[in-house]
């Protein structure tokens, strides 16, 4: 994926410095897709990639719960409408995967050593409504700044299972409510807008299913659990 990403990046280059020696970030550029920004909506798709991480709150203090992330995957689709100029509202829904693993303090009630890990493995539908704030276009290159909610719709959540952490399942809630920010530029090329940006999801609601005994070492002492993510999207319009 790193590659084809790479590869795209140099095509657009090049392309954009075969037209008469003015290319996309030259001083003086050919001006590309000069009334798309005017239209009123327009749609496409991104792909990327996640790191995603979770923030624990306790009840008392102690030893933390360490978190491992692995980098996932994203890809999804775009709906960008227009409110004015500088303004765009968009919907941005798309499936998130990511994976984590979750290793308890050692000092912990655990029978053996396994009992103090624990895998999340999470799939995501994201629905993102997002306000995207555009600067000046300079020649080719437009940047912006993203904010906004989203609502994330986890498809590996176990929430309806009736087994907890003493039988090894590991629980979340189903729907979880987060706040986005994010920066990004608009690359205009002759056909086609590129629009890489990087994005901070930040979640709103507490989503650890807690287990069945109130004293369980995995759930015990956790106030709350909340998603958090670096999100790094590329987009094609």
């Amino acid at each position: 994926m790193k590659k084809i990403i790479v590869l795209i990046l140099l095509c657009i280059a090049v392309k954009g410095n075969s037209q008469n020696s003015k290319g996309i970030f030259s001083k003086d550029p050919i001006i590309n897709l000069e009334n798309w920004q005017k239209k009123r909506l327009y749609f496409g798709f991104f792909l990327g990639f996640n790191s995603y991480d979770f923030k624990i709150d306790y009840k008392t203090v102690g030893p933390d719960v360490q978190v491992d992330k692995s980098g996932g995957f994203n890809v999804g689709l775009v709906t960008n409408f227009r409110l004015q100029e500088y303004l765009d509202l968009r919907f941005e829904p798309g499936l998130y995967y990511s994976d984590r693993t979750l290793h308890y303090p050692s000092n912990a009630a655990f029978d053996t050593p396994n009992d103090a890990i624990r895998k999340v493995n999470s799939t995501y539908v994201n629905f993102p409504l997002l306000l995207k704030f555009s600067a000046l276009r300079t020649g080719n290159i437009r940047p912006y700044l993203l904010g906004g909610v989203s609502a994330n719709l986890n498809l590996s959540s176990n929430a309806k299972s009736p087994d907890d952490n003493l039988e090894e399942r590991f629980r979340v809630k189903t729907w979880t409510t987060n706040y986005e920010l994010g920066i990004g530029i608009d690359i205009f090329s002759e056909y086609f807008i590129f629009s890489p940006s990087l994005r901070g999801q930040f979640g709103l609601s507490d989503e650890l299913i807690r287990d069945k005994n109130p004293n369980s070492p995995w759930t015990g002492n956790i106030e709350s659990m909340k998603s958090r993510a670096i999100l790094i999207n590329f987009t094609f319009h």
